[in-house]
């Protein structure tokens, strides 16, 4: 399953089935899980510790040192769960002692060819990032969230569960979970309504979660009084709270 060019650090762990494609470098200190592909001219560098059934195209480099000044070398770490699919020349790297010590990936992520993820991030599930897809240091993308192509993320950027970026943003503030994103710079457009109904959202919780975003995002009410106002909702549906409390929370502001 190793082919003979690959090389293969001795103290790297690689699960019996795992397969290493031709001049494939994995690194010291790498622990990769059952049912991993990984395919020719690969670079896999630790501190990395990898799930199952991920497949790894040419050309990627996973797990190298943060593109940060600070660092000098401390031991920090990638984390990535299974069921991953990383296209050509895609990027992630590990964490900074100045940030939380680890970059983390979770399960189910299609990452296409070049996108990026730097240091300290955190991803969650079910996302994919179109080509070129790039997050700079300690960001966070939550679940089945979709980066639009060449979508660029400023470092300490959070972007919501379910969000959706289009083609080019430039993403500097935050963007709510269920929320669709665009522009140079992006700003919050709206509830990303077609996605949602994808995922099963009844009408009824994508008018409550678009009477939010009106009353938060666009009304000249205050925040203060807009949260009053939206309490019944939040009471009704878990997701106008989580819509509601990430507004609240936003270090950043949002993009509007």
């Amino acid at each position: 399953m190793i082919h003979e060019t690959a090389i293969v650090d001795p103290t790297a762990r690689l699960a019996e089935d795992v397969s290493v494609g031709p001049y494939t470098i994995i690194g010291a200190d790498v622990e990769i899980g059952s049912g991993t592909a990984i395919g020719p001219h690969v670079v896999v560098s630790g501190p990395t510790k990898m799930g199952r059934n991920n497949k790894i195209f040419q050309f990627a480099s996973i797990g190298e040192a943060p593109q940060d000044k600070k660092y000098a070398g401390q031991p920090t770490r990638l984390e990535i769960g299974d069921n991953n699919v990383i296209r050509e020349y895609v990027t992630f790297n590990r964490g900074t002692a100045e940030g939380i010590g680890e970059t983390v990936i979770g399960s189910d992520n299609l990452f296409m060819a070049y996108s990026h993820v730097a240091h300290d991030c955190v991803v969650g599930d079910h996302t994919v990032f179109a080509n070129a897809a790039s997050l700079a240091g300690h960001v966070t993308v939550g679940d089945y969230s979709i980066l639009g192509g060449f979508t660029s993320v400023h470092q300490f950027t959070d972007i919501g569960e379910k969000a959706f970026t289009g083609l080019g943003s430039v993403v500097t503030q935050d963007i709510p979970p269920f929320s669709t994103a665009a522009g140079n710079r992006a700003r919050t457009i709206g509830i990303n309504k077609e996605g949602l109904k994808r995922k099963g959202f009844s009408p009824d919780l994508i008018r409550a979660l678009h009477k939010s975003f009106r009353a938060l995002l666009k009304s000249r009410v205050s925040n203060p009084e807009a949260f009053e106002q939206l309490k019944p909702l939040c009471e009704q549906y878990p997701e106008v709270n989580t819509f509601v409390e990430f507004v609240k929370n936003s270090k950043r502001g949002i993009a509007r």
